[in-house]
């Protein structure tokens, strides 16, 4: 056994050098003062390790200070020492957390001079000319947002919100400096990704102070465009907006932008009926000067032109980002709204074929979808409930969509495909909640669609998946009973057997909850006829290698979802297995109760001991006619039965070891080199059971000697079981 080296952690050392630091040496050559000693000390340290437990003192001894301890110069001293260690280690440094968590908890009578410490190296890190240094003090900034908690009057986050007026205006000339050098290092690659990483934390930044701090930053706008604070939020805005349209930045950083300016706009505002129709007007391009603020015409300007698609899917995707569509917060405007926004974004999806854009695209679609689920969640009207029906022309063009890009060359384009059908449902049984009569003809007329398209459309396969979920396996039976036959039948193809497996998975998973719901006593013959028995008949009568994948992906996910199944396997085909054994080209009973033990076996649903109940039931007589089979396939499944085992530890029985040794007399002349690396790699599983089941038993045998018979294991012989195995293997 390989022994892993645990990996060391490295921390780099933090020096400091200040006139802070001097002025703690005059303080640390005092012996009655214990933390500005262990601070000097700390910051003489080589080894960051050492540093972060000196670090994880300071507290303690903070806490045991005697009382008339705080506003002394030595704590201030020590306090302005702990915030400048805090602003200069690194953000990735493991000891910047250490820093703030000591930070976070300096008790409550030296809580004063630590913000007053913290405020200060705050104001003069945002106070910074050196735009090589902006990355830091943002990084810092964003720490300190994230890193103290805001419910409480602690040092980092209390400090922000103190000074968010400066904290702003110093990102407005972050957000300036970083477009500006973006224009001039175009075509130099490492910068320009480099200043991409700098302009989205920046922007991040700017959302996360105004979602986190929304009190200190409205209080001051109720004065109205007067209010400094008021022109500097417009001095971001207008660095959002030319942000958003700027095309030589990634669309990263562009869709950010794009859900900045619509959360600055609901901060500005503060008005729903306001905000909805201001960016309603905006998302149509409709937008009329004479219900558009001066201030949004001098921010935005350029977004009441004709906006590039890119930019339009953007400002889409930071509406449904940043508003409040639960509980109806937005009245009426707000539905309007959200049906505008599908209007554009379908309209969108005809115009932008890139990939990149594709993405965004279904990425919006599917939080429109989530949107719509939580609109309709709450108390909104008639109007919009008769607008999202699944009859409705607005989700009729939606499922359009699914359908056109469900096998999308990308992954995640196919996910969010998925993910949107799945809420389409959710859309159209909350439209339609509460409101009686019988069968629900949308989902009928969908369920038949979709059953009348090709098996082999991938994407038919996760829409039905989804739909079992809505109207349950039974319904789609009702429609059909052939499905189940249907779908194995195109699992003979490796391309569509996991999909198949999956939507077989979801319908006989969903089908047993409906019959148990029942309480029929006989739920379970129906449900084994409709899901074992044609797999039975697979296994039996079609070519092996039509079959291969059946046995890989189905067969596990029906015996784990009911492993009571592997009896009615049994009994099916151990009596016809003696007259029905198969050729050359298919696995007969016999071959097909061979491959059910040896996939039962693997993944645990069998043991081969006389503790559980199968032994016995299928003779050995019959395990025998599978080791010596004409058929190649049927003598590998025969053998794996008996090698292969989901518990790597145990013991092999004296009945499989005499069944190996059967096996081995007549197959050691094997022909097909193919067949022969198959038997070296079961009989190799066997040997590694072997060993590892030794180890058990040598353990349970000096377990036996050292605490005597009464406290062993019951099972098995330790001593008889490892002298079978010396005999067998001599």
């Amino acid at each position: 056994m390989v022994v892993k080296k645990k990996k060391e952690i490295r921390v780099d050392v933090l020096t400091l050098d200040s006139p802070n630091v001097q002025h703690l040496k005059t303080f640390a050559d005092d012996p009655e003062q214990s933390l500005p000693s262990l601070l000097f000390q700390c910051l003489q340290l080589q080894d960051g390790v050492q540093q972060i437990h000196c670090i994880k003192k300071v507290v303690p001894i903070l806490e045991n200070l005697p009382p008339g301890s705080s506003g002394t110069e030595a704590l201030r001293c020590c306090m302005d020492v702990l915030a400048e260690m805090y602003f200069t280690v690194g953000a990735k440094n493991p000891l910047k957390k250490v820093l703030a968590s000591s930070l976070n908890s300096v008790p409550e009578p030296c809580r004063k001079d630590a913000v007053s410490a913290f405020t200060c190296c705050l104001r003069k890190d945002i106070a910074v000319e050196d735009a090589g240094r902006y990355r830091k003090v943002v990084d810092n900034l964003a720490s300190c947002m994230d890193s103290f908690p805001l419910d409480v009057l602690l040092t980092g986050s209390s400090c922000v919100i103190g000074l968010i007026p400066e904290v702003l205006r110093f990102l407005v000339k972050v957000l300036h400096t970083f477009q500006s050098h973006n224009k001039r290092i175009l075509g130099d690659g490492l910068a320009q990704t480099q200043l991409t990483h700098d302009l989205l934390a920046a922007v991040k930044l700017s959302m996360v102070l105004i979602q986190k701090c929304p009190e200190p930053a409205q209080d001051p706008l109720q004065q109205g465009v007067e209010c400094p604070l008021w022109k500097t939020m417009c001095d971001l805005l207008c660095s959002f907006c030319a942000i958003l349209l700027d095309d030589d930045l990634l669309q990263n950083i562009q869709s950010t932008a794009g859900m900045a300016v619509i959360l600055y706009l609901r901060t500005m505002l503060n008005d729903c009926d306001r905000l909805t129709n201001l960016v309603n007007n905006l998302i149509l391009q409709s937008q009329d000067p004479a219900d558009v603020p001066d201030w949004f015409t001098a921010c935005c300007d350029s977004l009441c032109e004709d906006l590039p698609d890119p930019a339009l899917l953007f400002l889409c995707q930071g509406a449904l980002a940043m508003l409040e569509w639960k509980d109806g917060n937005l009245g009426c405007g707000g539905e309007r709204l959200l049906v505008n926004l599908l209007t554009v974004l379908l309209s969108l999806s005809a115009r932008l074929r890139e990939s990149s854009t594709a993405l965004f695209l279904s990425r919006t679609l599917a939080l429109w979808t989530g949107s719509a689920i939580d609109l309709l969640s709450s108390s909104c009207t008639r109007d919009l409930r008769e607008n999202l029906n699944g009859h409705s022309s607005a989700l009729c063009k939606l499922l359009e969509y699914v359908y056109v890009h469900w096998e999308h060359p990308l992954d995640a384009v196919r996910h969010q495909a998925k993910l949107v059908f799945k809420n389409i449902l959710k859309i159209h049984h909350s439209a339609v909640a509460g409101h009686s009569g019988g069968d629900d003809s949308f989902l009928s007329e969908l369920t038949q669609k979709l059953l009348n398209l090709e098996w082999h459309s991938k994407g038919k396969y996760a829409s039905l998946a989804c739909l079992v979920e809505c109207v349950g396996t039974e319904h789609l039976l009702s429609v059909d009973e052939r499905i189940p036959a249907q779908i194995l039948d195109v699992m003979s193809d490796q391309s569509f057997a996991p999909y198949a497996s999956n939507l077989l998975e979801a319908m006989f998973v969903n089908h047993k909850k409906q019959l148990q719901a029942t309480g029929e006593s006989h739920w379970i013959e129906r449900w084994q006829g409709v899901w074992v028995t044609p797999l039975i008949l697979r296994l039996c009568e079609e070519h092996v290698t039509q079959t291969t994948y059946i046995i890989d992906y189905y067969l596990p996910k029906l015996l784990k979802c009911n492993p009571e199944s592997l009896n009615y396997m049994i009994e099916n085909l151990k009596t016809s297995a003696s007259s029905n054994i198969g050729s050359g080209d298919n696995r007969g009973a016999l071959g097909a109760l061979m491959a059910c033990l040896r996939t039962a076996r693997a993944h645990g649903h069998l043991r081969f001991t006389k503790n559980y109940a199968w032994s016995g039931r299928v003779s050995t007589s019959l395990i025998q006619q599978g080791l010596v089979h004409r058929h190649d396939q049927i003598r590998v499944d025969a053998l794996g039965l008996l090698c292969e085992s989901h518990w790597s530890t145990e013991v092999v029985s004296p009945e499989e070891m005499n069944l190996i040794k059967f096996f081995l007399k007549y197959n050691l002349n094997c022909q097909s080199p193919s067949i022969r690396q198959q038997l070296c790699y079961l009989l190799k599983k066997l040997f590694c059971r072997v060993q590892e089941s030794s180890q058990v038993l040598y353990k349970h045998q000096q377990s036996k000697i050292l605490n005597g018979p009464e406290h062993a294991d019951s099972e098995a012989d330790p001593c008889a079981a490892l002298e079978h195995y010396t005999v067998s293997l001599s």
